[in-house]
């Protein structure tokens, strides 16, 4: 399977690819979220793997904006401990180091390291794969940037610290992306995507059908409508022991919303992934 992903080979969504897929998917780096959801149509790739959300950061609003103007459908999802190094030449010490690039995410979750060497400049990149990949070929001895493992085996870099995030509950979830007309749906997670009626109560009467049929709800996100100020687009994560209450659930939601589409049913990743905290929250 040829799958794609946002970034330079090496980055995250790349290992999340792979701890979802296996080894053996051909992976298809895209320069961009947008250059990445065109990749299935363009013949380049039969699948697409995104970020929709970190537990420090919160979700990827770009991600759930191109998953509205898709008709791509969630299939899968994988959760991927975010574990941030920093990664420069071989036999560079901490203190040699002198500047720090990574993508702005990146830079932000490692406060910590950074305030115990307020002589190291950070350097912002688009991606933190592709920091590994410039600050190596700069040769510049005293640059270092902030990536995951993989970056630092694919690149040829050295480790100079291991595990410089702030927080250790960092994850990140990804969601798999297929045509729709790939596979048939399957799993105890659904994602809706919903607009509101103009009325009272509205919001109220879209949930109210959920928590009857015993449906649990995981996640409740709202993104602007482009070309209608001050109206919104709910996005919705639920999950239920059975098939029947979650078509149920959906079907009595659909009826007291103005529109409704589902983006996906599939496996949550959650029940496969013993050592990562429940991170959807009802809101």
């Amino acid at each position: 399977m040829r799958v794609a992903f946002q970034g330079e080979p090496g980055a995250f969504s790349e290992a999340a690819a792979m701890q979802l897929l296996g080894a053996g998917i051909t992976t298809v780096p895209r320069t961009t979220f947008d250059s990445a959801f065109r990749a299935i149509a363009e013949g380049a790739a039969d699948a697409l793997l995104a970020p929709i959300e970190n537990t420090l950061a919160g979700s990827v609003v770009r991600v759930y904006d191109l998953l509205l103007e898709s008709t791509l459908v969630i299939t899968a999802e994988t959760i991927l401990p975010i574990e941030h190094h920093l990664i420069g030449f071989a036999g560079v010490s901490l203190n040699e180091v002198q500047s720090v690039a990574s993508h702005p995410m990146a830079l932000a979750q490692c406060e910590r390291f950074f305030n115990a060497r307020p002589q190291v400049r950070r350097i912002p990149a688009e991606d933190t794969a592709g920091s590994v990949r410039q600050v190596l070929a700069s040769g510049d001895r005293s640059a270092a940037a902030i990536a995951g493992k993989r970056a630092a085996d694919f690149y040829g870099g050295a480790i100079l610290a291991e595990n410089i995030q702030d927080n250790a509950e960092n994850f990140t979830r990804f969601v798999l992306l297929r045509p729709a007309n790939s596979a048939a749906p399957e799993g105890s997670k659904i994602s809706l995507a919903m607009r509101l009626a103009h009325r009272p109560g509205a919001l109220l009467a879209s949930l109210e059908p959920i928590a009857l049929h015993g449906v649990n709800l995981l996640k409740i996100e709202s993104r602007p409508i482009h070309g209608q100020p001050w109206e919104y687009q709910f996005f919705l994560d639920m999950e239920a022991d059975s098939l029947e209450k979650l078509e149920a659930a959906v079907a009595a939601t659909r009826d007291a919303v103005s529109e409704l589409r589902v983006l996906g049913r599939y496996p949550g990743a959650r029940a496969h992934f013993a050592s990562v905290p429940d991170i959807s929250s009802t809101k």
